[in-house]
Formats: C-alpha cells, sequence, structure tokens
C-alpha cells in the first residue's frame, strides 16, 4: 500500500456551500507537476484564512487543499533544475487557491514555481518569513528601486502587528529607515518596538475622512491595508515619496483622488507576489537571508502543528494573530 498522509481539503456542494476536512490522502491523489516534495514547514496567511473559512473567493478549484506556501525537500524531480534531496521554497503560483497546496504531507509542483533555501535558513525560518515575509521584501526592494532611502525621511508600515507587516518592520529598521508603525492594537507597541519601530500610531489617525493632500508625515510606506488606510496613507506622502501597496485587509476600494500623484509627485507602487519572476523571487529570499535578523523571527513567530491550522485561519480572518504562525508538519 502506498503510504498515507494528512491533508485539509475545501469542498463545496451542489448548493455551492463550502465544507473543510482533514482527509488521508497518497501521492497518486496530487495534482500534476514535475517535482514532489515532502512538506515540512508551512504557515497560515490571510490568504490562506480567507480560503478555509471561505469570507473571499480565494479557492478557484473544488475540492482543493489550501496552503499558499511552504518549505520542504526534494522526494523525486523530472524537472532539470531539482534533484531528490533538494531544500525547497513555494510562494503563490495558484497554489492554494487552482493546485493543491501546502496543507498536506506532500505537494507535487512544476520545477519552475520553485526556489532554493538559503543557506543558513531552516524550513521554519523559511515559513516564519512565508509569503507575508517574501512579500515585505518585495515592496522593501521596490521603494528602494524608487529611491526611497533612510535619508529621505521616516516610512510608514500599516497593519505592522500582521505577517507582513510585523517583517517589514523588521526589516527597514536593519536597514537604518525611521519606521513608523500603524496598528489597530495598541497592546502591542512592545513587540512592534523590539522588531525595530521607531514611532506607534494608532490605526484610527488613518482611517477617518480622507483629504486630497494632508500634512506631509513620510517619504514611503508599505501598506497592507488598502482602502481608507491607504488613500489617507498616500495623502500624507511627501513630495516625491512612493507607497508600495501589497494588502487589502481593510477593503479593495480606493478613496482617494488624484491630488498626491499630481500635486506631490507621489508614487502609487503595486506588488504582486502570486505571479513575480523567479529571478525578482530569488533576489528576495537572498536579500531576506542577509537583511532580516533571524533572532527577530521568534519574536514574530509562533509555532502550531497540523492540527491547529483550521483554528489559526479563522483567528487571522479576526484579527487576531499577531506576526507569523509556523506550522511544523
Amino acid at each position: 500500500m502506498p503510504d498515507t498522509f494528512k491533508a485539509i481539503l475545501i469542498s463545496r456542494d451542489d448548493d455551492k456551500k463550502q465544507s473543510v476536512a482533514v482527509t488521508e490522502m497518497t501521492e497518486t491523489d496530487l495534482m500534476d507537476g514535475d517535482v514532489t516534495v515532502a512538506v515540512e514547514a508551512t504557515t497560515v496567511n490571510y490568504k490562506d484564512g480567507l480560503a478555509i473559512t471561505g469570507k473571499a473567493p480565494v479557492v478557484r478549484r473544488w475540492p482543493l487543499v489550501p496552503g499558499i506556501d511552504f518549505a520542504g525537500t526534494v522526494l523525486s524531480s523530472d524537472h532539470d533544475e531539482w534533484r531528490k534531496g533538494d531544500h525547497v521554497i513555494l510562494n503563490g503560483w495558484g497554489v492554494g487557491e487552482t493546485h493543491y497546496g501546502a496543507y498536506a504531507g506532500r505537494a507535487r509542483v512544476k520545477g519552475e514555481w520553485l526556489v532554493p533555501l538559503p543557506d543558513g535558513m531552516s524550513a521554519h525560518d523559511a515559513m516564519a518569513v512565508g509569503t507575508a515575509g517574501y512579500t515585505a521584501m518585495l515592496s522593501v526592494m521596490a521603494l528602494e528601486r524608487h529611491g526611497i532611502t533612510p535619508q529621505r525621511g521616516p516610512v510608514i508600515v500599516t497593519g505592522a502587528a500582521g505577517g507582513v507587516g510585523s517583517v517589514a518592520v523588521a526589516i527597514l529598521s536593519k536597514l537604518g529607515y525611521h519606521v513608523v508603525a500603524s496598528t489597530g492594537r495598541p497592546q502591542e507597541e512592545a513587540y512592534l518596538r523590539e522588531l525595530g519601530a521607531a514611532e506607534i500610531i494608532a490605526r484610527d489617525e488613518l482611517t477617518g475622512a480622507v483629504k486630497p493632500l494632508a500634512k506631509e508625515r513620510w517619504a514611503g510606506g508599505i501598506d497592507a491595508v488598502g482602502s481608507t488606510t491607504l488613500a489617507n496613507v498616500l495623502s500624507m506622502t511627501a513630495y516625491g515619496g512612493a507607497v508600495a501597496a501589497c494588502g487589502l485587509a481593510g477593503g479593495m476600494d480606493l478613496p482617494s483622488s488624484v491630488a498626491p500623484f499630481i500635486l506631490r509627485g507621489v508614487s502609487l507602487l503595486g506588488i504582486d507576489s502570486v505571479m513575480a519572476p523567479r529571478e525578482i523571487r530569488r533576489q528576495a529570499w537572498q536579500r531576506i537571508g542577509r537583511d532580516l535578523d533571524l533572532a527577530k523571527l521568534k519574536a514574530l513567530s509562533t509555532t502550531i502543528g497540523f492540527d491547529g491550522i483550521v483554528a489559526a485561519a479563522t483567528d487571522i480572518v479576526d484579527g487576531k494573530i499577531r506576526g507569523r504562525v509556523v506550522v511544523d508538519m
């Protein structure tokens, strides 16, 4: 008999009612791909929470194993780049949305979706970073390409106690930026300062009525919230500044105006982590290995087992998760 492993499976009935179950699978149940990986660690991202709770249409194939990223060891490969025993990371590419994802003991994927695990980083470390941290690094790199250096002035990070925000604060502070952390959880001030935040502001400062232009407060920012928060951040960005937008925890709308763009020359930088080219992914993970203090990963992450995934998915959507959640598989 082939080896079996646990998997979380999301299904939908004829009335489009969603259900979530833990099942046993074998490698023959996996989808097509040229590399099979033993999943050693994964994580619970906001998108994973939306998929499992059904609160947003993340899942686009039924049934589906959710989980948008993982780290593990290659078991078999028909791809030229990978060999048995290689340590790899996967983020995005529709995994956990249209292709069976990380919440199983095995994953079969396309070899071009994988990147090597950076030297000195464990699978657990990589998932303490995860898609959230990889997205944060993509955002930092975008700000750098736009010329937003520490010398330009403060940078704002919204949703700072969340996954993207926590890693963004840690990276930016290590690179020498004066980080302003915005959060709706004042009890997390000590945590954010430990990560390197120089200032903490209440989320309420960015959720009020949006002015076309407000007082210039920062040279740039990383926003994982969207909606009114992003609109206010843009209105408060200094001349020639830039904001990297990478999330929608507050909504997909953007109740802004053209004023920041045409009167202050502010740039809105869109960040996509799902389909980013491989070379940019490699650069991001190399930078993570260099510019993220791995010691801080312990402060911004907690570890759960496979059986805790569904509960964590609900908690992250309800805003009850601080930092990153690593799943030890």
